[in-house]
């Protein structure tokens, strides 16, 4: 009992006379972050979707510490009202951009991932979301950015080589 005791007060002293932990300085917004932030603003937006148009609106906005773009989306479809949100950021752990999309159709997140091709101005981003039966999909997205106000966006779906949907966005002046 005795060398409790004593192992109890030995470790209580190592802990007072410790040095405090470090708190790990967050990772800062690089030039990754300024790809996403190039997006900061509200965009027209018009969705092709088997063969019909659908018009709408998205805000962006780079939050939290400058490190996420989240995305606000309000449409139409399918003569519905349709509305969906947007997390973006680049993972310095991963070396790679991360995205999470949840809309109004869905309870389940998509998330992907992916790169941005600064040549071709186009970030590319793979990954898992529910399908239109509620099972486990596998997506692709390719945004092309032409210039600083236009995006073309296409998403593809399981192992489909035309773009199941696309949308082009237009900024608002």
């Amino acid at each position: 009992m005795k060398t409790v005791h004593w192992f109890c007060a030995v470790a209580l002293a190592t802990v007072l006379v410790a040095p405090p932990a470090q708190a790990q300085e967050p990772p800062k917004p690089g030039p990754e972050h300024e790809v996403l932030k190039k997006l900061e603003g509200s965009w027209d937006l018009t969705m092709m979707v088997g063969g019909m148009e659908s018009k709408g609106t998205v805000t962006y906005k780079m939050e939290l510490g400058g490190r996420w773009l989240v995305g606000s989306l309000e449409s139409e479809l399918f003569g519905s009202k349709f509305s969906g949100k947007s997390l973006d950021t680049y993972d310095s752990g991963k070396k790679k951009y991360v995205g999470v999309w949840v809309d109004s159709m869905s309870t389940s997140p998509m998330t992907l991932e992916g790169s941005y091709d600064k040549a071709k101005k186009t970030m590319t981003m793979a990954g898992d979301g529910p399908g239109m039966d509620g099972k486990p999909t596998k997506y692709k997205s390719v945004s092309e950015m032409p210039d600083d106000d236009t995006i073309h966006f296409s998403m593809y779906i399981g192992d489909g080589k035309d773009p199941a949907f696309t949308i082009t966005y237009k900024r608002k002046k």
